[in-house]
């Protein structure tokens, strides 16, 4: 069988083609390899430097921005009215009114009933109008010191001398001085001397000698001469020897007293009784007794009760009218008044009596006992030359008003100010009913205690 000669000869055709096909395809491959090799170069070139000018621009656009946060912080631009505001602009501050001065109040004075009295003593308020009892607590001397407490009484001496000035110039010469001159200068542990003081004391003992005014002193219900127990007298002598070396420094005559009540009974009146009497005598030093008076109250002691002590160790008593009207003696005031007064000429001490009113409507004993805002009389058994404290609660006005109701002295119109239309027959604190309905006269003082031995394990 023949064959046909193309078929015969194919492969071997296709095989010598193949050979220079891939020749030729190798040197195409190189030549496009070659060319890809130059434009990826060219290329990675472009892409680098394109890059790193991206990369400057974002660095300068970011220290731009910094740049421009810090110069608003440190001086605010001028908004630029061409270019739009990224932060709104602060408004101006707006300038401050001046405050108009309030005009000067006018009080309308009512007219008193005009009464006649042939007393012609000195009277005074148991407060004054100048604030000088700064005071504190415990804390406060714990965390400021002892110095710190002592210039509160400095400030306070200093307040002093303006208050007598001020009476002076509305003709009040009869003062009682505050217990709170000196804070906590008779406590067992933070207590301290008056010496630093005694320049500016003898200020004002010279001031007071001077326009001839007397000040005396009112130790609080928690001077307890008749304790039954030792630390409540130990802290009520302190107290007394406090207000007798700040007199002393003050250098009153023997007519600077201070006055203290019998204090509580502890359910045996006679008993107590003794104990103050030992601790005037016993206890008590030599220049604190001569200064000593002693008060009748309206709870515990009457006049008739102290006036045998009194007489028996020549200490002065206080008649106090409105005590005596809610505790009355069997012994008439006029015959008290005459007893007491005789140890006040014994010891060469000017008389002092107390004065207050009951507030309207007052019915009860606890509503009685509350003081009213202003007196509207003076007692009918009034000694004619002797000294009146005015107990009541609208202090130096009190005074002016009996001096307008009496014509005692000239009153300053511009000093005075209206009564309280609206006084009620309420009060506030130690005498407040509320906190008394549960308590026996017995063991009124019992809560002053309890308060006197916390405030000394303070």
């Amino acid at each position: 069988m023949l064959l046909r000669p193309s078929l015969f000869f194919l492969p071997a055709v296709r095989l010598r083609m193949a050979a220079p096909a891939r020749r030729s395809l190798r040197m195409n491959a190189e030549k496009i390899s070659a060319v890809a090799t130059t434009t990826a170069t060219a290329t990675t070139g472009k892409r680098k430097r394109s890059t790193q000018a991206e990369l400057d621009t974002a660095v300068e656009a970011e220290t731009s921005l910094t740049t421009a946060k810090k110069a608003r912080k440190e001086k605010p631009k001028a908004p630029n009215a061409s270019v739009p505001a990224i932060y709104p602009a602060a408004s101006p501050k707006k300038q401050r009114k001046p405050r108009q001065p309030k005009p000067e109040p006018v009080y309308v004075i009512p007219e008193v009933e005009k009464k006649e009295t042939t007393f012609k003593g000195r009277l005074g308020p148991a407060k004054d109008a100048v604030f000088c009892s700064r005071t504190c607590r415990i804390d406060s001397i714990k965390k400021n010191g002892i110095d710190w407490v002592k210039e509160l009484g400095r400030k306070n001496v200093e307040d002093l001398l303006t208050m007598i000035q001020w009476n002076e110039d509305h003709k009040i010469r009869f003062l009682r001085m505050s217990s709170e001159m000196f804070p906590f200068a008779s406590h067992g542990t933070y207590g301290y001397s008056l010496d630093y003081c005694a320049p500016l004391l003898a200020q004002v003992g010279e001031l007071a000698k001077k326009l001839g005014h007397r000040l005396t002193t009112h130790p609080g219900q928690f001077t307890q001469l008749g304790s039954p127990k030792p630390g409540i007298v130990e802290s009520s002598v302190r107290e007394l020897a406090y207000h007798g070396q700040m007199m002393d420094l003050m250098g009153l005559g023997p007519d600077g007293v201070m006055i203290v009540h019998g204090g509580g009974v502890y359910d045996d009146k006679v008993g107590t009784l003794g104990r103050i009497k030992k601790t005037i005598t016993g206890v008590l030093d030599p220049n604190v007794r001569k200064r000593l008076v002693l008060e009748n109250d309206e709870m515990c002691y009457n006049a008739e009760d102290l006036l045998p002590l009194c007489e028996e160790l020549d200490v002065p008593l206080v008649f106090d009218y409105h005590h005596d009207a809610l505790f009355p003696s069997s012994i008439p005031p006029t015959e008290i008044i005459k007893r007491a007064n005789a140890i006040w000429v014994k010891r060469g001490i000017k008389p002092k009596q107390h004065l207050s009113e009951p507030r309207p409507g007052a019915v009860t004993l606890m509503e009685r006992r509350a003081h009213a805002d202003r007196c509207e009389s003076l007692p009918m058994d009034l000694p004619d030359d002797m000294d009146l404290m005015i107990e009541a609660k609208d202090k130096e006005q009190a005074v002016f008003h009996l001096y307008r109701i009496y014509g005692l002295e000239e009153v300053k119109q511009e000093s005075l100010r209206p009564p309280n239309e609206n006084q009620t027959k309420e009060t506030k604190g130690r005498k407040a009913a509320s906190r008394s309905k549960t308590k026996k006269v017995e063991h009124v003082s019992d809560s002053a205690e309890d308060d006197s031995e916390q405030e000394e394990s303070e």
